[in-house]
């Protein structure tokens, strides 16, 4: 037999991305399988569960083939991933219906009228309908139904065929732990979108009914709630057979990735923060107080421990900017050379075609600093962070016949970099101190070109882990053993190497500090327009 190893699965939008990591929190195999995304103009954006299981066992069967990792030596099993999307699941445990992504919208008007409606806060919050969620859970649902309360209010009035067949909702991460496990439990942390668990320091674990009527929820899809960190259970024969891996070991219960990347960034302590640039962007913490800015969606939810809280918030399009900008416009298959396929649309170009990411990076690294005034706003999907507002989009301002392939590339990871440090100064108002360390993570950190643009742009000092595309997978392994009782929460952080570090001046600066003011502008300047382009008035 083997050494012993922890698989550990990170259930991303893009698709499960799985993990042999060693009790040393050594990245033994890594394997990545993408899946599709239905994306659609009513709204619409939804997955299938029964291809992430496909795709999940492709990856795992990818990490055998890798020598010296033997099934029969599997320790534990761990998930992460995406957070705010639903699975609705039927009495047989299979999916009862499409997955509804944390992107799909279509919920809007019936979550308006839950926490909508009259004179409101930025976002469309009634002040009078938020105020007895904020008190006991630090959030509230949304009121662009993007979220489980959403998702639910959806089914239950736009399809109540699938309503009528579902038994429970669960988050993605929760889904893949029923079926490891044949249990179908949730915790604070993975229920911190459903705004429905007393969240207060020191609360025990348990739905308040006040806000399951509120929210129009049907308590009995809800699914049993247990303490996070908690042994979910064993890994069911039938599941590990299928994987091809020992049976019977420890599946702790599922953190949101936003979780694993709190033990992955190494930056543990209280106060310490880290920036991912994944698929989305966020800056986080843990922090010993219960706070919420509901005007610039930011909040403390459950976490780790008892004792304190994880700063949340969310940059809705980072890394996916950059992936837009490659399938969209420099490689897409859609038969026309130039034309565009659309991000998660069918045909979408795969990562081995080339150029690569690290090419585009390089192409990048030959336009200058600041593109000679490009300005990138990273608005795909609207935007939840520093402001809830749908109706944004992406764009470029100030294109010139000198604009090249290499400074759109770079205007792109420009863009996203101040608009990180647009949602950054409301941060570090959130936590009222100076921050002056960023831990970073992510496959966007794996580009030294933007590590190095987001040090200049934040005017920060940049801490990259090592493996940062892979550090919610360490993260999220490193968790295991805390939940198993093998390590301490601080333990976790002499696990997780630094592999370089970024400084502002190394960079030019102060152009990006002139460009960030510019780009500062451009929301108050654009939002009534892109209202009124999406029907909105």
């Amino acid at each position: 037999m083997g050494q012993p190893w922890i698989l550990a699965i990170d259930l991303g939008n893009g698709g499960p991305k799985v993990a042999a990591v060693s009790l040393r929190a050594e990245l033994l195999a890594t394997a990545l399988r993408g899946v599709s995304v239905d994306i659609g103009t009513d709204g619409r954006a939804t997955q299938d569960a029964t291809e992430w299981e496909v795709r999940l066992r492709e990856a795992v069967a990818d990490l055998l083939d890798v020598d010296g990792i033997d099934g029969g030596a599997l320790h534990a099993v761990a998930i992460t991933g995406q957070w705010g999307s639903t699975v609705p699941v039927a009495p047989d445990g299979t999916p009862s219906g499409p997955v509804l992504l944390w992107a799909d919208t279509r919920a809007a008007p019936y979550s308006e009228r839950v926490i909508g409606g009259g004179p409101a806060f930025a976002g469309g919050y009634s002040p009078r309908k938020v105020i007895p969620w904020l008190r006991v859970t630090g959030g509230a649902p949304t009121p662009q139904g993007s979220d489980p309360t959403g998702h639910a209010l959806l089914l239950r009035h736009a399809m109540p065929e699938i309503n009528a067949g579902t038994k429970v909702l669960l988050e993605p991460v929760d889904y893949l732990a029923f079926r490891f496990t044949g249990r179908a439990v949730a915790t604070p942390a993975s229920m911190t979108l459903s705004w429905l668990t007393d969240n207060r320091i020191g609360a025990e674990p348990r739905y308040l009914p006040q806000l399951v009527r509120r929210a129009g929820r049907d308590p009995a899809l809800l699914p049993e709630l247990v303490p996070t960190g908690s042994v979910q259970g064993a890994l069911l024969a039938e599941t590990a057979e299928a994987l091809g891996v020992r049976p019977g070991v420890p599946v702790v219960t599922a953190i949101p990735d936003f979780l694993a990347a709190v033990i992955g960034s190494g930056a543990v302590a209280p106060w310490q923060t880290h920036m991912a640039i994944s698929t989305t962007s966020w800056f986080s913490a843990r922090v010993p107080f219960q706070k919420t800015d509901v005007l610039h969606q930011i909040a403390t939810v459950p976490g780790l421990d008892p004792d304190h809280r994880v700063v949340i918030n969310n940059i809705d399009a980072a890394g996916a900017a950059l992936r837009w900008l490659r399938e969209q416009i420099i490689v897409p298959h859609d038969g026309l050379l130039g034309g565009g396929s659309g991000i998660g649309a069918d045909g979408a170009a795969d990562p081995a075609v080339e150029p690569s990411y690290a090419a585009l990076g390089r192409l990048a690294a030959t336009a200058p600093a600041g593109c000679e005034g490009l300005l990138f706003t990273p608005w795909l999907n609207g935007e939840r962070s520093p402001v809830e507002d749908k109706d944004l989009r992406a764009g470029w301002l100030n294109l010139s016949l000198r604009t090249d392939r290499a400074m759109l590339v770079r205007s792109v990871m420009e863009g996203v970099a101040y608009n990180a440090r647009w949602l950054f100064d409301y941060y570090e108002r959130f936590l009222k101190r100076e921050v002056p360390t960023v831990r970073l993570l992510g496959g966007g950190a794996q580009s030294d070109l933007w590590a190095q643009i987001v040090a200049g742009v934040l005017d920060r000092r940049v801490e990259r882990v090592a493996d940062p595309r892979d550090a919610q997978l360490r993260g999220v392994a490193l968790w295991a053993q805390v939940c198993l009782g093998e390590l301490s929460l601080s333990d976790t952080a002499r696990a997780v190497p630094v592999d370089r570090v970024f400084h502002p001046a190394d960079t030019d600066r102060d152009e990006y500090q002139r460009l960030y003011g510019e780009y500062r502008r451009l929301y108050g300047t654009l939002k009534a327009t892109y209202r009124r382009l999406n029907g909105r008035s």
